[in-house]
């Protein structure tokens, strides 16, 4: 399945939005923050540049996705429901007891789930053994490891950079979810990481900027790294934190709580009014 149509891949983000916010309002906690601004990266991977068949999750040859802000699942399940590795209905059961879907994905339980995630900082590195490892196995794997801004403080992100970087795991592409906000407040406040592409080009990666939310651009940036021979690429995509919900967009509150009744309503109505 490869959707070109931007009509229809805006509409399948929309969805993917809506589907976060259920899971979330109905878990009563969760993190919609940054799982919404990372809606649009995770609709284009999954329904126009990865290789994956849902009625196979498992195939040797798949493309993989390592999501290293693994806080953020419920971006990934939604958008693994929309594609149809599992039912929708099983998204309201997020941080339920004897669901699947607890808080990090889990590799084990989850069809579609390609890493185990949560301890921030480790995802690139196991991105990376899978990247080296379709190199030697000459699969022709592509590997996509999602990272967010704040994430970047932890210093194992650099040494896997570094990594990437020697191996020439053209192969990878890194994605930086760059809102610039996390937990404690503004990234660049916290412990300011910026200038995110000059220090990855310094690591030797290919670098490119893009805006988060724009679908065209995120299409041209994977295209575009697919033909990059002998490094591994970084798209640093700017993003706008709970984008998509008004009350939500920038503001660093929403990093991880539930909405209420009231406000899940007017969030809810506000994506449908989109379709």
């Amino acid at each position: 399945m490869k959707i070109k149509d931007i009509k229809e891949l805006k509409r399948i983000s929309n969805n993917v939005r809506i589907g976060i916010i259920d899971s979330v309002y109905n878990a009563k906690s969760g993190h919609p923050g940054g799982s919404l601004s990372i809606a649009d990266i995770l609709t284009v991977l999954y329904f126009n540049q990865m290789h994956i068949d849902e009625k196979n999750p498992h195939s040797l040859d798949r493309d993989r996705l390592v999501l290293s802000k693994g806080h953020c699942a419920p971006a990934l399940y939604s958008v693994l429901a929309e594609r149809g590795f599992f039912s929708k209905e099983e998204l309201t059961t997020l941080r339920h007891l004897g669901s699947k879907l607890q808080g990090h994905p889990d590799m084990k339980n989850i069809p579609g789930v390609d890493m185990s995630t949560g301890s921030l900082g480790q995802g690139l590195s196991a991105a990376n053994g899978m990247a080296l490892a379709s190199k030697l196995d000459k699969r022709g794997v592509r590997v996509y490891c999602i990272i967010g801004d704040g994430e970047l403080e932890e210093g194992q992100i650099w040494e896997a950079a570094m990594t990437a970087s020697h191996y020439k795991l053209d192969n990878l592409c890194v994605i930086v979810d760059n809102n610039n906000l996390q937990i404690d407040g503004k990234v660049n406040e916290v412990m300011n990481i910026y200038p995110i592409d000059e220090k990855f080009r310094s690591f030797g990666f290919e670098v490119i900027n893009i805006d988060g939310h724009n679908i065209p651009e995120i299409i041209t940036a994977f295209e575009t790294a697919k033909k990059v021979k002998g490094k591994p690429t970084v798209i640093v995509a700017n993003t706008i934190k709970g984008k998509g919900i008004s009350f939500m967009e920038d503001n660093g509150d929403w990093h991880g709580k539930a909405p209420n009744e009231e406000q899940y309503k007017i969030a809810i109505d506000e994506l449908k009014s989109k379709i």
